[in-house]
């Protein structure tokens, strides 16, 4: 197939596009470093002539809530309506696991508003709903590291690898639309803490972590808000195997 990934060059996009390639697809990069400009729909329809599935793992730089959710909604609104003039037969759309359990923060809501027009829209989907990958212990450690302390939240996690992510994104992308969403998270739930202590550990750093839910993420993502439920998918990478990849 001919397929695009929007977000090409990004941490799962790349992935996604070299598992596709493995695959024999012909792949379409669509990112600012091609010329292609989602916010503003430059160069959309011309990368979007003769594809049939479309894989948007696009990002959002840090912003508030209502800025986070006008991006998102107005990049998928761009990329949707290109789809449907070239004919795309199917959008496969990158989300988080339990997007809808998390009101606070400003990405989850941005990820909704993803979801809902993806899921109304013109043209056939899929939603992945992936866990967090398994470098996030660390960069939320080094969000709140401060003088050598880290104020992490104590969150229990289901972290995924980012190769498996980018694996059942090709997947999905070279199979016919679902039109459901699938959960994906990692094989065994992983206290945060612990995850990112070690990561500092394998990357030969110190430090002293203080867990505490007085920064970015607060008790509503306490308990096992952030965990897999039933039904879900879970990818076989678990956090020692990913984490011993780090270490050489």
């Amino acid at each position: 197939m001919r397929i695009a990934v929007a977000g090409a060059t990004g941490n799962i996009g790349s992935r996604t596009v070299a598992v596709l390639e493995r695959d024999g697809h012909e792949v379409v990069r669509i990112s600012r470093a091609t010329g292609v400009d989602i916010a503003t729909g430059v160069g959309l329809d011309e990368a979007l002539t003769g594809v049939g599935a479309v894989v948007d793992a696009l990002s959002a730089p840090p912003m508030d809530r209502d800025e986070t959710v006008a991006y998102f909604g107005g990049t998928t609104r761009n990329l949707l309506a290109a789809e449907e003039r070239a004919g795309v037969r199917h959008h496969v759309l990158l989300s988080i696991l339990n997007v809808d359990r998390v009101e606070g923060n400003a990405h989850y809501a941005g990820k909704r508003e993803q979801e809902r027009l993806v899921a109304e829209g013109p043209v056939p989907w899929s939603i992945v709903r992936a866990a967090q990958f398994h470098d996030f212990a660390e960069m939320v450690a080094g969000w709140g590291e401060r003088d050598g302390v880290v104020t992490i939240a104590p969150l229990l996690d289901q972290l995924v690898a980012p190769d498996d992510v980018a694996a059942v994104l090709a997947e999905i992308a070279a199979a016919e639309p679902r039109t459901d969403r699938l959960d994906l998270a990692g094989p065994e739930p992983q206290d945060l803490v612990d995850m990112a202590r070690r990561t500092y550990e394998a990357r030969g750093r110190s430090a002293t972590f203080a867990p505490t839910w007085s920064g970015l993420f607060g008790p509503e993502m306490a308990g096992e808000v952030m965990l897999a439920g039933d039904g879900a998918r879970l990818a076989p990478t678990t956090f020692d195997e990913w984490l011993a990849e780090q270490r050489r």
